[in-house]
């Protein structure tokens, strides 16, 4: 096995280790404390290639692969879990879905901005009542009399960059009767009358990561605006979904390295009884199970983004890779954090330091875009063929 990554990869690596470290990391408690979307950082990585790494250059992105978008999002991660989410839903759920499904136009259109970084993009699947059971969506786009247009109406909830988002990708029912297959896709653009936003959700983290939810009240979309053919939305978005994982897995592994990280320094610099607490067996037994997580969540995060990249140049389906991907690190980096925070004691639930808020934001990455429980089904089904 080559190990190695390439110049391009290292270069993209290099780029977004810098940008962490100089504009994310010194003002990333802030942002967690206030909320506040972080644009004007936003902005930057799109300046520099990261709202679209995969994404041809034709297009406004970096035009790189899979194992460069991972080394990227850890990264950023590690400086700051908010940050990573906006990047990651940029990456891939938006333009992803449009680069595998979007016209050439739309691609122009529509991708370009967000790849850029003029622009935010957002992912519009998941319901007030419809998490998991996506297929339960009530969100309807009716094709009007002469076919030029839907209108929408409905409600999605929890939706990643919502109160921000330029454009919108949709998933919503065009033909009740067909279940799955009786779901499209479209972007959103909303600025049109009829879209409206929900109030900003508080949550317990990535709190600069702006989630709400959006109303769509006779909403009028083009036909041209529609992604693929009708019906052909619900496995675009499982598609898109694959990839997702993988990013959420690349966002586990660089906050369980940033806490993995902190903990080592502090182990080896704090005394008690006398000598450095790293000295101690129960300490060192937490330094272990914590370094050994760590590897495995990032040595199979690489393998899900592998798997793409063979996927994409020869077709089939990661989807079983990315799902291990992001069931071990999102796991892998809740066990961290908690053992950070545990060795640091009093000090890792004071907000003086960063532990706590990694403790916070490593809990979404057990939620969205897939629980755990949902990944654990999903390996199964695919290992033993049953349903």
């Amino acid at each position: 096995m080559d190990f190695k990554f390439t110049d391009e990869q290292l270069m993209i690596q290099d780029v977004a280790r810098r940008i962490a470290q100089e504009k994310i990391a010194p003002t990333a408690a802030e942002f967690d404390r206030s909320g506040e979307f972080p644009l004007e950082n936003i902005r930057l990585l799109g300046e520099n290639g990261l709202m679209g790494i995969e994404v041809p250059h034709e297009y406004g992105g970096a035009g790189l692969d899979s194992i460069g978008y991972v080394l990227a999002m850890i990264e950023i991660a590690a400086a700051d879990c908010a940050h990573s989410t906006i990047m990651s839903v940029n990456n891939t759920l938006y333009c992803n879905g449009l680069m595998k499904s979007g016209t050439e136009e739309q691609k122009h259109k529509y991708v370009t901005p967000i790849a850029s970084g003029v622009a935010i993009g957002a992912y519009a699947l998941t319901e007030p009542q419809s998490g998991s059971d996506a297929v339960n969506m009530r969100t309807k786009a009716v094709l009007s009399a002469d076919g030029g247009h839907y209108v929408v109406n409905g409600k999605k909830s929890w939706i990643t960059s919502g109160p921000v988002a330029k454009y919108i990708m949709l998933f919503a029912v065009t033909d009740a009767s067909k279940g799955a297959r009786g779901i499209s896709a479209f972007i959103i653009d909303t600025e049109r009358e009829g879209f409206h936003r929900g109030k900003t959700e508080p949550k317990l983290g990535i709190r600069a990561s702006a989630t709400c939810e959006i109303e769509f009240t006779d909403y009028k979309v083009p036909v041209e605006d529609r992604i693929g053919a009708e019906g052909e939305g619900f496995r675009n978005a499982m598609g898109v979904l694959d990839a997702g994982r993988i990013g959420i897995a690349s966002q586990a592994v660089g906050l369980a390295r940033a806490a993995y990280e902190a903990t080592v320094a502090y182990v080896k610099e704090r005394k008690a009884f006398g000598q450095p607490i790293g000295s101690f067996q129960m300490t060192q037994a937490k330094i272990a199970d914590m370094k050994c997580r760590l590897d495995a969540a990032w040595l199979l995060t690489l393998r899900a983004a592998w798997a793409k990249q063979q996927a994409d140049k020869n077709g089939g389906r990661f989807s079983t890779e990315a799902s291990v991907a992001k069931l071990v690190a999102s796991e892998a980096a809740m066990f961290i954090t908690h053992q950070a925070v545990q060795i640091h004691g009093g000090m890792g639930y004071s907000k003086e330091m960063p532990l706590e808020r990694y403790f916070r934001d490593a809990k979404i990455t057990e939620i969205y875009e897939g629980t755990s429980e949902i990944q654990r089904l999903v390996i199964a089904r695919n290992e033993t063929g049953l349903r």
